[in-house]
């Protein structure tokens, strides 16, 4: 016996939106945005999503802004897409690139200095700082 064309369509859709709580929707950020920062177009995007959840609870909320793991950077789901969180997550995908033991060097630093006093974060805000100031055209 097959099963009904409906059942099948709420079955997919169902999976669909588990999914999408695990791991996000996958998202474009604006054509203007990327026009302004073309280094923006190396990351992958997403929206909401476990990591941005599994963050927060770290740092007791509910939710960060955005998380960055590798070259995949999530956003939660009701945060702008200001230029200065993409590109602080954005250096974020250069330091997991830059060095394989990131993510542990990351965390020591996060557990021993704090988040804000992290100096993985500290960079990340001053290179989003210096990118944002920049005049458009500029992009060094």
């Amino acid at each position: 016996m097959a099963a009904a064309p409906g059942i099948t369509t709420r079955l997919i859709d169902g999976v669909r939106r588990v999914a999408g709580a695990i791991i996000g929707e996958p998202m474009v950020l604006p054509p203007s945005l990327v026009q302004r920062y073309p280094e923006l177009a190396r990351a992958r995007w997403r929206r909401g999503g476990l990591p941005v959840r599994v963050g927060g609870w770290c740092l007791g909320q509910s939710s960060v802004a955005a998380i960055t793991l590798w070259r995949t950077i999530w956003l939660a789901s009701d945060v702008p897409t200001a230029p200065e969180l993409l590109l602080h997550e954005l250096r974020h995908v250069d330091q997991f690139e830059a060095d394989a033991t990131f993510p542990i060097r990351y965390l020591w630093e996060s557990v021993t200095r704090g988040y804000v006093g992290n100096r993985f974060e500290v960079d990340a805000r001053r290179y989003a700082a210096i990118r944002v100031n920049e005049q458009p055209g500029s992009n060094s």
